[in-house]
C-alpha cells in the first residue's frame, strides 16, 4: 500500500463551503483535492494500492482527518469538484470522538489530529518526508509499505517536524526546484511504477 499524509494547515473541517470557491473559501482545500486526484488516477485505471489522510487544520472544528482508501473506493471522479464534494459529505457527518466512520465507499473521516494519524500507522509502514534537503529519489531504495509527508502550500510547522522526528523516517528529495504538492505526488509514483516495471521485466 502506498501512503500519503497531507497537511491542510488552512482547509475548512466544516460543510459550509460552496463548491465553486474551494481555494478561497475552503482554506485552500483545491490542493488537497488534487492531492487525492494525484494518488488514484491513471489515464484509463484508479490505483487500488493507494491510501490518503488529508489532515484539515483549519476552520472552526479543527482537526479532522479524511482517508480515501483505494480498495473500497467508489464514486471518485477525476473533476475537483466532485472530488470536493466527497469530502464536504464527510465533513457533515456527526462525529464519536475520534472514532472513525464511513461517508462514503472509500471516504472515511475521524477527528483524529496529525500526531494520531502518525502514530496510527507507525507500526503499518516507513514514514518518508519529502524535502528538498533530502536523498535524491532516483538513488532511494523505496521500502515496502512506504508513506509519504507532505504540506500543502506552506511547509510542516516546527510543532509538525516535531511530531514527524518522534519516529524513524527518511528525507528524499524529487530534483532541484520545488514542485505542488500534487505534482510530488506524481514523480514519486512514477518512479516506483518505473522500477515495478524494470522489476516485472
Amino acid at each position: 500500500m502506498n501512503r500519503f499524509i497531507v497537511l491542510g494547515h488552512r482547509a475548512y473541517t466544516t460543510g459550509d463551503f460552496k463548491l465553486d470557491d474551494i481555494c478561497g473559501g475552503a482554506g485552500r482545500l483545491d490542493i488537497l483535492v488534487r492531492c487525492v486526484n494525484s494518488a488514484f488516477f491513471l489515464s484509463h485505471d484508479l490505483r487500488k494500492d493507494s491510501e490518503i489522510y488529508l489532515v484539515l487544520e483549519g476552520g472552526t472544528d479543527a482537526p479532522k482527518t479524511v482517508r480515501f482508501y483505494g480498495p473500497d473506493m467508489k464514486y471518485l471522479n477525476p473533476d475537483e469538484r466532485s472530488t470536493a464534494s466527497l469530502i464536504r459529505n464527510a465533513l457533515l457527518k456527526k462525529l464519536d470522538g475520534k472514532n472513525e466512520i464511513r461517508s462514503s465507499p472509500g471516504v472515511y473521516i475521524s477527528r483524529r489530529s496529525f500526531e494520531d494519524v502518525m502514530k496510527d500507522l507507525s507500526d503499518k509502514c516507513r514514514f518518508i518526508y519529502l524535502r528538498e534537503d533530502g536523498e535524491d529519489v532516483r538513488e532511494y531504495e523505496f521500502p515496502e509499505e512506504p508513506c509519504y509527508i507532505l504540506g500543502d502550500d506552506r511547509d510542516p510547522t516546527k510543532e509538525e517536524e516535531r511530531i514527524i522526528s518522534e519516529y524513524p523516517y527518511d528525507k528524499i528529495n524529487l530534483g532541484p526546484v520545488s514542485y505542488h504538492a500534487n505534482h510530488c505526488m506524481t514523480i514519486v509514483l512514477n518512479e516506483m511504477d518505473r522500477r515495478v516495471t524494470r522489476m516485472e521485466g
